[in-house]
C-alpha cells in the first residue's frame, strides 16, 4: 500500500524518538521512500547515522550546513505526507503558533502535502489545557492527529501520553491517505473464523480456524477502497483498520442470520468462515456430568450459508466460497462451485504443510465457472488475500 509513496518524517526532542528508528524500517519495508528531518533537540535521543543508514538518505537538521542549503520549500513539495513522530510539547506549541526557528518547522510551514502528527509527552503535560488547545489548533489547520495511548511513561508513571506504536502509525497512514480506488463504492461482505456449537453451558463443538484468512481478506478489500463488513466467529485476531465493520457471532445459525441480512446490499461476498456442518439438536441447560462410559450426542445439519446466498444472488452480485478438502480436492471443489452457484471457489488442502488452520501461510487454487484453475504458491495469508482480491477484480472487469 505504501509502495512508491514519499514520506517526510520529522523527529522532535522526545524519548519516544527511539520508536522512529523502527518506524523508518517499517516504512522502507512497505516500499515507501523516506526522508528524515530532525530538530536539534532530537539529536540527544536518536542518532543521525542510524536514521540515514536505514532511510538511505542524508538526515537533515540545519537550514544551512557550511556552503549547503537545505531547500525546505522543495522538501515540503516533495512529500506525499509529512509525518512528525514523535511530536513534542515544545514543537507542538511552535507549530500551533507559526514559530519558525529550525529546519523542521520551516519545512512544516512550507509544506503543501497533508500533515500528520503523533504526539508524545507525559500525562500531566498531555492533559494541560494549553496542550489541548494547541492540538485543537492543528486539527483546525486540517492536520491529522494520531491518538496517544496509555502505557508506561518516561517519568515512571502509567497513563496517557505514549506515542502510538510504529505499526499503528503505518496503519493510520494507509487508512487515511493511501487506500486504493479499485473497489471504491463497492459493498463487500466477508465471513471468517470458526463457529462454536454449544452442547451445554461450558462445552461446544468447534474447529481450529484462527480467522486469520478471513481477516486478511477483509483488510485486502478495504485497502482497495471497498466498504467492508466482516462477520466472524470467536477469534483472537485484531482487525487493523477501524473502517472495517466487524460483527462477532458464535454459532453457525447466528452467522447465517447475519449473512442473510447483509448480503442483499453487498456487491461482493466471500464466505471464508469455517462454519460447523452440524450442531447439537439439544443443548443441555446444565453442565453435562461425566458419569457414563459413553455419551451420545444427537447432531443435526446447520444451514448452508454459501448455498443459501447462491440461491438468490443477482447477476450483478459476485459470490466466492472456500473449500477445505482432504481427498479428491479439485473434483470436490468444482462440485461445490456448481452446487452452491458461486462465481469462484478457493481450494485449500489440509494435506499441504504450508496451509491449514492456525498457520501464518496458505496455499490456494482458485476455480472459476469455466473450470479454469488459478494455482498460487505458498505465501503469507496477507498475500494470499491480495491474490484473491486481484482475481475478483479481474473477473468483475471482465463482466463489465
Amino acid at each position: 500500500m505504501l509502495s512508491g509513496k514519499k514520506i517526510l518524517l520529522g523527529i522532535t526532542g522526545s524519548i519516544a524518538a527511539y520508536k522512529s528508528v523502527f518506524l523508518v524500517r517499517l516504512l522502507l519495508t512497505a516500499g515507501a521512500e523516506v526522508r528524515v528531518i530532525i530538530t536539534p533537540a532530537a539529536k540527544d535521543f536518536v542518532s543521525s547515522l542510524t536514521l540515514s543508514t536505514l532511510s538511505k538518505n542524508k538526515v537533515l537538521c540545519q537550514i544551512a550546513d557550511e556552503d549547503t542549503w537545505a531547500n525546505h520549500v522543495m522538501l515540503g513539495r516533495w512529500a506525499d505526507v509529512m509525518l512528525i513522530a514523535p511530536l513534542s510539547c515544545n514543537s507542538l506549541a511552535k507549530m500551533a503558533n507559526g514559530i519558525c526557528d529550525n529546519l523542521l518547522l520551516a519545512t512544516y510551514l512550507s509544506a503543501i502535502c497533508p500533515v500528520v502528527v503523533a504526539p508524545a509527552m507525559d500525562e500531566d503535560m498531555w492533559l494541560h489545557p494549553a496542550v489541548k488547545k494547541n492540538i485543537e489548533i492543528l486539527q483546525e489547520f486540517g492536520h491529522s492527529v494520531i491518538p496517544v495511548v496509555n502505557g508506561e511513561l518516561a517519568s515512571g508513571l502509567y497513563g496517557e501520553g505514549r506515542m502510538a506504536e510504529p505499526n499503528d502509525i503505518i496503519t493510520f497512514l494507509v487508512e487515511k491517505f493511501f487506500r486504493q480506488h479499485d473497489l471504491k463504492g463497492k459493498q463487500v461482505l466477508v465471513t471468517g473464523g470458526p463457529t462454536y456449537e454449544a452442547i451445554d453451558p461450558v462445552r461446544f463443538i468447534g474447529n481450529h480456524s484462527s480467522g486469520k484468512m478471513g481477516v486478511a481478506i477483509a483488510e485486502a478489500f478495504y485497502e482497495r477502497g471497498a466498504e467492508v463488513q466482516l462477520i466472524c466467529g470467536p477469534i483472537n485476531v485484531k482487525v487493523r483498520y477501524k473502517g472495517v465493520k466487524v460483527t462477532g457471532v458464535t454459532s453457525a445459525n447466528e452467522m447465517y442470520e447475519e449473512a442473510l441480512a447483509l448480503f442483499p446490499a453487498s456487491d461482493i461476498a466471500v464466505m471464508a468462515a469455517a462454519v460447523a456442518d452440524y450442531t447439537s439438536k439439544v443443548v443441555a441447560n446444565e453442565k453435562i456430568k461425566k458419569s457414563e462410559d459413553e455419551l451420545t450426542l444427537h447432531l443435526i445439519k446447520t444451514k448452508d450459508i454459501l448455498k443459501s446466498l447462491g440461491s438468490f444472488k443477482s447477476a450483478e452480485q459476485f459470490l466466492v466460497g472456500f473449500a477445505l478438502e482432504t481427498e479428491n480436492e479439485h473434483e470436490n471443489a468444482l462440485n461445490k462451485l456448481v452446487s452452491k452457484n458461486a462465481d469462484l471457489i478457493v481450494l485449500n488442502s489440509l494435506k499441504d504443510a504450508t496451509a491449514g488452520f492456525g498457520k501464518e501461510t496458505n496455499k490456494v487454487t482458485i476455480f472459476d465457472k469455466e473450470k479454469n484453475a488459478y494455482a498460487f504458491e505458498a505465501k503469507s495469508k496477507k498475500l494470499v488475500a491480495e491474490d484473491i482480491v486481484d482475481l475478483i477484480i479481474k473477473k468483475l472487469n471482465e463482466k463489465a
